[in-house]
């Protein structure tokens, strides 16, 4: 622009201010233009140093602090997490955007958004000076803010404000002051530079903020209209373009009239400058707004697999692929527009959402829990809880279907289900599973009887006892009807340090011993009746090795991770280990299966599937929790009901209501509380499972499986609380 060009533009913009009351005035405007042409020169002449520092009265600290060149970063975007079936299950972001072309913008909102915007937008440069000119004066005459940026220069303040990284920088960018207006003026003519004019257009129209948490023009025509941007009729344009002026004060979901009154006047703009017809403008100013409202939940609070989500979220945090610390992970998760694939199946959540919320109430002293893995990938399907997601009475944020890591439960103890380590253990030790041991109603064990790894004897385990039964029994018949001085004895034989370091590999979580505390961890006489604290995840997990045939698989619940572009960051493969041989699997599959069959403890409950399943009973000293795990060659669920208290952590289940039912001391087992909550998941996901059979193993010669309930009342090792059976 040149100098007499400048000169002359000031002065129209003078000519047409209100003439001043007085001859001191009349200097004083004189004065103030002559001040303001000089300002104006020198933010576009004069280098951005030399103009901080003549300026220095002006302008802030942090102003100064504040680039001179706009960091080439993308918006903030919305990331998706979707279900196995690409169905939503939420969203997670800082600010809901999703970026869009400009050919994706139908051009009536480009038309729209410039008419009441900067309708000079394709004729100037950066500085559309006129308009500039006149809120400068005014802004200095009487400390108002007073429109007159252009898109470009509205553009440069969005994205500062975006940019700053600090609460000073926020507010330097967002300052009332001439400074950074001519700040953001030097910005906006080096970003014309760069940029041609369509391009400045999509930026704008992807950074602007159109209120009710909407950003960027395609999360405001889903947001207020449920449409895409190309579809906006000339109506919803005109309401979203007069949206970004005051997105609070405008918002058409708040304050409808005000609404209604600003897109008219956008629509009057329109035709003023013959975008529209004004026929067609005053028929559009005579019609509603129209909202059809779609919302966008930020989080997975409102989700239906809000569980399933909050574990998927944590486990993402500690996903290196996504940066090197949390804080980077979770920028990326909130800001980098992902697009991140589960393996949740949602069908199958939604009968786990069913079975968990059928037994347990919300406000119940007590939760309700299922894990769902798939065999031989261990991709995670469902978790659900009795407790939804929040704040309120009968809520928590707690996730008591997984890991501690994941969802800040201590876990639980597992009771009798850990027999089935013990009885992998043996197998794969050469223990054949006719294995015969007489098992008196009671038992003692002297010190030294059980040895950890290391060659390190226990100490004594006394009084331990059945409530099942007591006689000779095989480890097909002992394992189905759960005998405790059977699997002590089997675990003696078959080794302690065999059958912790077999529920180890199959990820549960084991204490190594500490020699110098003299502390034994988990290699500790019970273990075979399940004292570790463990999740319903865990044990998913752990069932679904001989369901598969023998390989462990790390729960997986995240199928690939694709960025804003389409590129993958990270596609995840099953990560799986034979853990014990096939033959294990199918032996340990067979004699599981019995509990499913008639006169099974399991199926005496009502937990029978048409296709072959197994499934093995726990329940915990005192009862504070009681399980059922079960499985088919295509699934692996845990289900457990635990008594808890007020701070989430166990708590003796006798005596508490479920769903308004007393529990007595007789119901209080897995095959009579777990095993329906299981058989309510189960029974409608079973129908979508084919009739796949489990790989044939021969057994030996079983008497007939008991028909009693399925609670055991041994104790277990006092010192650490011990299992009973079921």
């Amino acid at each position: 622009m040149a100098w007499q060009d400048m000169g002359d533009s000031i002065k129209k913009v003078a000519e047409s201010e209100p003439k001043p009351s007085s001859k001191l005035g009349a200097i004083g405007s004189i004065a103030w233009l002559s001040v303001l042409a000089g300002v104006i020169v020198a933010a576009i002449f004069v280098p951005g140093t030399a103009f901080m520092a003549s300026t220095s009265n002006k302008v802030t600290k942090d102003i100064v602090d504040l680039p001179l060149a706009l960091q080439d970063l993308p918006n903030p975007q919305t990331t998706r997490l979707l279900a196995s079936n690409g169905s939503r299950i939420a969203y997670f972001y800082q600010e809901n955007r999703q970026d869009v072309p400009l050919k994706s913008i139908a051009p009536v909102m480009q038309e729209a958004i410039i008419s009441i915007e900067d309708y000079r937008f394709y004729e100037h440069g950066a500085l559309d000076l006129k308009g500039t000119l006149r809120a400068l004066m005014n802004n200095a005459s009487d400390g108002n803010t007073q429109g007159g940026s252009s898109i470009t220069q509205q553009l440069v303040k969005l994205t500062l404000v975006q940019q700053a990284t600090t609460k000073e920088q926020r507010a330097a960018a967002t300052e009332v002051s001439t400074a950074r207006k001519i700040r953001e003026l030097k910005l906006a003519i080096n970003y014309e530079k760069k940029y041609e004019k369509d391009e400045i257009l999509e930026h704008y129209l992807n950074i602007a903020y159109f209120g009710d948490g909407a950003y960027g023009v395609n999360a405001a025509a889903y947001h207020y209209f449920s449409v895409s941007p190309d579809k906006l009729s000339t109506a919803q344009a005109a309401t979203l373009a007069g949206l970004v002026q005051n997105p609070e004060q405008y918002n058409p979901r708040v304050y409808p009239e005000r609404a209604l009154q600003r897109r008219n006047t956008v629509l009057g703009v329109m035709a003023r400058l013959g975008k529209i017809s004004r026929a067609e403008a005053d028929k559009l100013s005579s019609t509603p707004i129209g909202l059809k409202i779609t919302s966008f939940p930020n989080g997975c609070v409102d989700s239906d697999a809000s569980f399933s989500c909050d574990y998927i979220r944590r486990y993402l945090l500690q996903e290196p692929a996504l940066g090197d610390t949390v804080k980077q992970r979770q920028a990326m998760l909130e800001r980098g527009g992902l697009t991140i694939k589960s393996n949740i199946d949602m069908s199958m959540q939604e009968s786990v959402n069913d079975a968990v919320t059928k037994y347990v109430g919300a406000t119940d002293k007590a939760i309700g829990s299922l894990a769902l893995v798939e065999p031989g990938t261990g991709k995670v399907r469902a978790l659900g809880q009795s407790r939804s997601m929040g704040k309120k009475k009968g809520q928590t944020y707690i996730n008591f279907s997984v890991p501690r890591r994941y969802g800040d439960s201590n876990g639980f103890q597992a009771g009798s289900t850990f027999k089935m380590f013990t009885t992998a253990a043996a197998l794969e030790n050469g223990i054949p599973a006719s294995k015969g041991y007489n098992s008196p109603q009671t038992m003692s064990f002297p010190t030294g009887a059980f040895k950890d790894c290391d060659g390190n004897g226990s100490g004594p385990w006394e009084n331990l006892k059945n409530s099942t039964g007591a006689g000779s029994f095989t480890m097909v018949t002992a394992l189905r009807k759960s005998i405790n001085t059977y699997f002590a004895q089997l675990e003696r034989d078959a080794g302690l340090c065999e059958t912790v370091t077999m529920a180890k590999k199959m990820g549960i979580p084991v204490t190594e011993p500490d020699v110098k505390k003299g502390e034994p961890g988990s290699y500790i006489p019970s273990f075979t009746l399940g004292p570790i604290d463990v999740s319903p995840l865990h044990m998913a997990a752990a069932y679904a090795a001989p369901a598969s045939g023998g390989e462990y698989c790390e729960p997986m619940p995240v199928a690939e991770i694709i960025d804003r572009t389409g590129r993958t960051i990270k596609k995840y493969k099953p990560e799986c280990k034979r853990v014990m041989s096939k033959e294990t699997a199918a032996t340990v599959n067979a004699i599981l299966v019995g509990l499913q069959q008639p006169g099974g403890f399991g199926h005496s409950n009502g937990t029978g599937l048409p296709i072959p399943s197994a499934a093995k009973t726990g329940t915990t000293n005192d009862a504070k929790a009681v399980w059922y795990v079960g499985y088919t060659p295509e699934i692996s669920a845990a289900s457990m009901i635990a008594g808890i208290n007020s701070k989430g952590q166990p708590s003796g289940l006798v005596g508490k209501t479920l769903r308004g039912v007393p529990v007595s001391f007789a119901q209080a087992g897995g095959s009579s509380l777990a095993g329906p909550q299981w058989k309510a998941a189960m029974g409608p996901i079973a129908e979508n499972l084919t009739p796949a059979k489990f790989d044939s193993a021969s057994l030996p010669a079983a008497a007939p499986p008991v028909k009693s309930r399925s609670a055991d009342r041994g104790n277990g090792d006092r010192r650490r609380g011990g299992g009973r059976d079921d």
